[in-house]
């Protein structure tokens, strides 16, 4: 069977910006993505999530007072096929019966000069948390903001692909994590 691993993305979505105070917090699902790369066998397979849901508060004149929490539902994969969605969802992957979502919540976010920022933060999924720093850009584009980026996760860590699964050499430990969020502005309170 070929399956395809999936990856979590997660993180995210922080930024600061340019311009006008107004506070970026209405995130747009249709138009932003969480996409995953990894490498079965050393050949790239990538898949993406379809449904995730995003708090996100951002004022570019606070950009330290930044923050997000993303929540990634898991079931919700697209690892190419359906037996590799299939074989996902269960137990020695994702375990989406016990575990049913991921979840990314921001702890900061760090400018880095121009347009270039990270976002750090606590990842958890499957019961395991971990730490993650995820870069990214920010662009305001009228009222919304557009924040590009992404990560390693360490599948491993998170005891995604267990049992025969684990053998790093068939299906990597490093997957690469990818998000596209565009979050429209609400105008700042005065």
């Amino acid at each position: 069977m070929n399956i395809r691993f999936i990856a979590l993305p997660a993180a995210v979505l922080l930024a600061a910006g340019t311009a006008q105070a107004a506070e970026f917090n209405q995130v747009d699902a249709g138009k932003s993505t969480l996409a995953f790369s990894s490498k079965q066998m050393g050949v790239p397979v990538p898949g993406n999530f379809k449904k995730f849901t995003s708090q996100i508060s951002f004022d570019p004149a606070k950009p330290t007072a930044a923050h997000t929490t993303l929540e990634i539902d898991l079931a919700s994969i697209d690892a190419g096929s359906k037996d590799a969605n299939d074989e996902v969802v269960g137990k020695q992957w994702f375990n989406v019966k016990a575990f049913p979502t991921a979840k990314f919540v921001s702890t900061g976010v760090r400018a880095l000069g121009g347009n270039k920022y990270e976002a750090l933060g606590k990842m958890t999924i499957k019961g395991q948390t971990r730490d993650v720093v995820a870069p990214f850009t920010f662009k305001q584009e009228g009222a919304s903001g557009v924040f590009d980026g992404g990560f390693v996760l360490k599948r491993m860590d998170f005891g995604i692909g267990e049992g025969p699964w684990a053998d790093v050499s068939a299906v990597a430990n490093e997957i690469d994590i990818k998000f596209h969020v565009v979050a429209n502005a609400a105008p700042t309170k005065k």
